[in-house]
């Protein structure tokens, strides 16, 4: 399996891109991870670039604020259930300002809400790969989740 986040917008606060480096070496350690970072633009481009980077059998997550909320645990066991339904590639959508064309919302599998408030596309990044890491050693029973 390998993990795709696409993600709209810019790249400039080093501090955060830091530390979203250093969570998806984690992440790596156990299953493949890339990033896309599509540049901002109107939400039907964007949304056009999203599905360009989404192939046929890809399992899309797209993260929108009136998604299903998750625990932890139901973050690890969802990932989990993807790695045991032998997915390819599982693919998390974080869209721009005003999220994601309907098209996408209609394509996704499984539409997911880190929060109901509002974050800078940034520091999600660094909380989805925080949460994608953490679910990982939860399902590997390693102790960085209650450290």
């Amino acid at each position: 399996m390998k993990i795709i986040f696409i993600t709209i917008g810019k790249d400039t606060d080093k501090n955060l891109a830091e530390s979203v480096i250093d969570y998806t070496n984690r992440i790596n350690r156990h299953i493949k991870t890339e990033w896309k970072i599509i540049p901002s633009s109107d939400i039907k481009k964007e949304s056009e670039s999203i599905l360009k980077n989404i192939e046929s059998g890809d399992y899309l997550v797209v993260l929108d604020e009136r998604g299903k909320s998750l625990s932890t645990i139901e973050l690890a066991d969802f990932v989990e259930k993807r790695m045991i339904a032998s997915d390819k590639r599982i693919v998390f959508v974080v869209g721009g300002a005003y999220g994601v064309d309907e098209e996408v919302l209609q394509r996704a599998n499984f539409i997911w809400s880190l929060s109901k408030l509002t974050f800078p596309h940034q520091l999600v990044r660094l909380i989805l790969s925080e949460s994608i890491y953490r679910a990982i050693s939860v399902i590997k029973k390693e102790p960085y989740h209650h450290s």
